[in-house]
């Protein structure tokens, strides 16, 4: 059934798969291909087709409806809004969601900008950083660490546990991987005990507390919530900060636009989760029951994933797809997702990302790379797309 003829998931691939995904967009837009951690299943690779996966019920997020409750899957960092379906999908990410509110995101304005002034004063004086080290990791974290109640001191054990569990989505780093997860729930696990004792007005506290319409999270559906936010709270915002600054590093016409009309700064994350988006592939889903899908035969059980930029790049969708222009139009790229499991902290995301940029033009408006663009190394895995690090000189 599997094929990787088209260089799926090598080197060359992981540093620029944007051709490979052009070919085969054309050739073949639904492709077999065995994933890096040994599964077999779909890759959707076209705008229109991979908005439909996203959307379709025909594809469920729970694999428990196709091999029951006792999958190794069903771990505690799978009971969450991402790896359900209705019912339970909305009863998650609602009790999730009190913290997202446009209305409260809004009103984070303020203390984003503060993080980001202090961070960017850190970096005052150096002639060279590394960005995603000094300011577009410990941004985010900051933040998502303030609205959960958790300490922000202990942003470098998360780190450590989220790019352990993504990055061993490469199927590589199986043992460390399941060292750093049974660290990451002991660390949960005390960490929820303290907030039984001491509750506060973070949104931890708020979910152990929680009765919506008189149903309680599980314990289980409370790791797994927990877990999905502080991962999925700063690694999407991470990489859009690193990729949205290589971007226009590498288009300076498009950096200068944006220095003289900082206006445009929505436009530019936009355009930048449209061109190289913070987010490889959309998470696992699976055919509910046997159907043919694009003159495809899934069969019940078959794992579908689309690929997220290469759908952002389809010509039939996107003019000029290859084109980073921060000018572009309304764009309904699929950064985020679609439909009921689109990423619940995109507006905290593009906040973040729209203060980050601004001022980090204001702050050092001559920097520059440090590298040349081909000696960057991008994250391994199956989920996030980002560079490990962005070396930049300050001048």
């Amino acid at each position: 059934m599997t094929s990787n003829g088209t260089g799926l998931f090598t080197e060359q691939f992981t540093q620029n798969p944007y051709p490979t995904y052009s070919k085969m967009r054309e050739e073949d837009p639904i492709h077999a291909v065995r994933f890096p951690d040994g599964q077999s299943g779909w890759m959707v690779t076209r705008y229109e087709d991979a908005e439909k996966v996203l959307k379709d019920p025909r594809f469920t997020k729970d694999l428990s409806k196709i091999y029951g409750g006792s999958m190794d899957q069903m771990s505690v960092f799978t009971q969450n809004m991402l790896f359900s379906d209705p019912p339970d999908h909305k009863r998650l990410r609602g009790l999730a969601q009190k913290a997202f509110t446009p209305k409260m995101i809004l009103g984070m304005r303020e203390r984003i900008q503060e993080i980001t002034d202090e961070l960017l004063a850190a970096m005052e004086g150096k002639k060279q950083i590394d960005l995603i080290d000094e300011f577009a990791f410990p941004l985010p974290i900051i933040v998502i660490c303030e609205i959960l109640g958790v300490p922000s001191a202990d942003r470098d054990k998360f780190r450590l546990w989220s790019n352990s569990m993504i990055e061993g989505t490469s199927g590589e780093l199986g043992v460390t991987v399941q060292q750093h997860m049974n660290e990451f729930v002991q660390y949960l696990g005390q960490w929820f005990a303290k907030v039984r004792e001491q509750p506060g007005d973070d949104l931890i506290s708020k979910l152990i507390q929680a009765e919506e319409e008189g149903d309680r999270l599980s314990e289980r559906e409370l790791y797994g919530v927990v877990t999905l936010l502080i991962i999925a709270g700063h690694e999407t915002t991470v990489n859009l900060i690193g990729n949205t600054v290589l971007s226009l590093l590498e288009n300076p016409e498009q950096r200068k636009l944006l220095m003289e009309k900082p206006e445009l700064v929505n436009q530019a994350i936009e355009e930048s989760l449209r061109f190289n988006g913070p987010v490889e592939f959309s998470t696992s889903r699976w055919a509910a029951e046997n159907f043919e899908f694009q003159r495809k035969a899934l069969k019940k059980g078959d794992l579908v994933v689309a690929s997220l930029n290469s759908a952002n790049r389809d010509p039939e969708k996107f003019a000029d797809p290859e084109l980073f222009d921060i000018q572009r139009e309304k764009s309904p790229h699929l950064a985020f997702g679609k439909g009921i499991h689109m990423c619940l902290g995109a507006p905290l995301a593009r906040l973040e990302g729209e203060v980050a940029i601004v001022s980090l033009l204001n702050r050092f408006p001559e920097m520059g790379l440090a590298v040349k663009s081909s000696d960057l190394e991008w994250r391994p895995g199956m989920i996030v797309r980002g560079v490990k690090e962005l070396p930049l000189k300050l001048k």
